[in-house]
């Protein structure tokens, strides 16, 4: 079977690609197509928009696709950025400019209501009569300083409380096994397989 990442994001593509590894599929991106569409994500919530791009991207190639939508929740800024965490400091902004932001929304706000969580939406089309769902969370504080070179995103200033360490300042391999993306990825594994046994592939 093979599976295309519904993304061109070139991190989200490390860290799927690690994950699913040893699945029975052979995964392809963006870079096996030629004019790949970067889908618009116009979509409310993160399912929609996970919905949307794993649509167009088997639509485009034809290979069942994998999206993912991911997003930052802050119990003091009401949930925010949520669902526009990719865009939370506005068009073109990079991840330095998202954190310094959110950094400075926080900034007045103590550590103890720095609440926060990551949640990750997969959708999984198989074809256009069939998309399964995954979900994958975890819960942390966002810091008060940038921390760490690994990961990418707000991870710099996500901590596990637990550990006393963002989500950059650990290796990879950690990092994957407690991430909401993880999370979701491992339930996605489960989809599948489900999916492998049933069409005998």
């Amino acid at each position: 079977m093979k599976l295309v990442l519904a993304t061109n994001n070139r991190h989200k593509i490390e860290e799927i690609t690690a994950i699913l590894k040893d699945l029975d599929v052979t995964i392809l991106t963006k870079d096996d197509f030629s004019d790949f569409p970067d889908p618009d994500e116009t979509g409310s919530t993160l399912e929609e928009n996970a919905i949307l791009k794993a649509r167009e991207i088997f639509d485009h190639t034809g290979v069942p696709s994998l999206a993912d939508d991911s997003g930052i929740e802050v119990d003091a800024l009401g949930g925010d950025p949520g669902v526009n965490s990719a865009r939370y400091a506005g068009p073109g902004c990079t991840f330095a400019d998202n954190n310094r932001k959110l950094l400075k929304a926080l900034e007045s706000v103590p550590r103890e209501k720095r609440t926060a969580r990551f949640r990750c939406v997969i959708a999984i089309c198989f074809d256009n009569d069939n998309i399964e769902l995954a979900e994958g969370r975890v819960d942390g504080v966002v810091t008060s300083e940038v921390r760490g070179k690994e990961g990418f995103g707000y991870d710099p200033i996500f901590e596990i409380p637990d550990l006393s360490l963002t989500f950059a300042e650990m290796p990879p391999e950690k990092k994957h096994s407690m991430s909401h993306r993880g999370r979701a990825l491992e339930k996605a594994r489960i989809l599948i397989r489900e999916y492998l046994e049933k069409s005998g592939k």
